[in-house]
């Protein structure tokens, strides 16, 4: 710390303080008045690397709000997601809390992360789920967007991004998700919820929910403002 000459100041009271109106509104955006308990949802490998572990830990979570981390080990990435959130219905706490976030084993958050997912909830009611923005692995990787619901034929085709925006898609990876819990508990959505199907047709997961759930009217987005990185162990590569 540089020598300095503190005098008293006449008026005291912060930055934030400066502007009430403003920093008011800035509150009411975020809306962390309200109540943004989130239960996190890992479907564990064996390991988590270490870098991704630490991406992790410096997820800011919303102020004096509950959170519950749950690890899905030993299952199939579509049955420990349909299992676990099954559980989590059933519990009776859990059950009443407002969002699920699902992270994978392999995916490095911003750790506002979890912050911007929450405020773009907040002001996108339409949405049931809204991702952060993340690439297939490899060269030529392509961004988790996936489908184009303004064409009237449901489909899967990766979608452009669009820098700091919202887009909207038909379905999503689950690396960065936040999800409402009340969507869940919806009899109508077809059990399993999350399955990875190799006959009649193949699906990952992620996206044969999603075709159920599009035709129930369920809405999801990527928020592009918010980066997360793919983790390739193999290599030590972020793609």
């Amino acid at each position: 710390m540089k020598p300095q000459i503190v005098i008293q100041e006449m008026q005291v009271g912060g930055i934030h303080n400066g502007d009430v109106g403003k920093t008011r509104a800035r509150l009411a955006k975020q809306s962390a008045w309200k109540k943004q308990r989130v239960v996190v949802l890992i479907p564990a490998g064996a390991t988590i690397p270490t870098k991704v572990y630490l991406s992790h830990r410096n997820i800011v979570f919303p102020p004096n709000n509950a959170s519950a981390w749950i690890a899905a080990l030993g299952l199939e990435v579509g049955e420990a997601y349909s299992t676990t959130i099954e559980g989590i219905l059933a519990h009776p706490v859990l059950k009443e809390w407002e969002y699920i976030l699902t992270i994978e084993h392999d995916n490095m958050p911003p750790a506002d992360g979890l912050l911007r997912l929450i405020e773009r909830m907040e002001a996108n009611p339409r949405f049931s789920c809204i991702g952060g923005l993340y690439y297939t692995k490899g060269h030529g990787g392509q961004p988790q967007i996936w489908g184009d619901p303004k064409d009237p034929v449901l489909n899967f085709r990766p979608q452009l991004p669009v820098p700091e925006s919202l887009v909207e898609c038909c379905g999503t990876g689950m690396g960065f998700n936040l999800w409402r819990m009340k969507m869940f508990a919806d009899k109508r959505l077809p059990r399993p919820l999350f399955e990875t199907k190799t006959k009649g047709g193949v699906a990952t997961q992620d996206l044969s929910f999603w075709m159920g759930a599009r035709k129930l009217g369920y809405r999801c987005a990527i928020d592009c403002a918010v980066r997360v990185g793919h983790y390739e162990l193999s290599t030590d590569t972020v793609w």
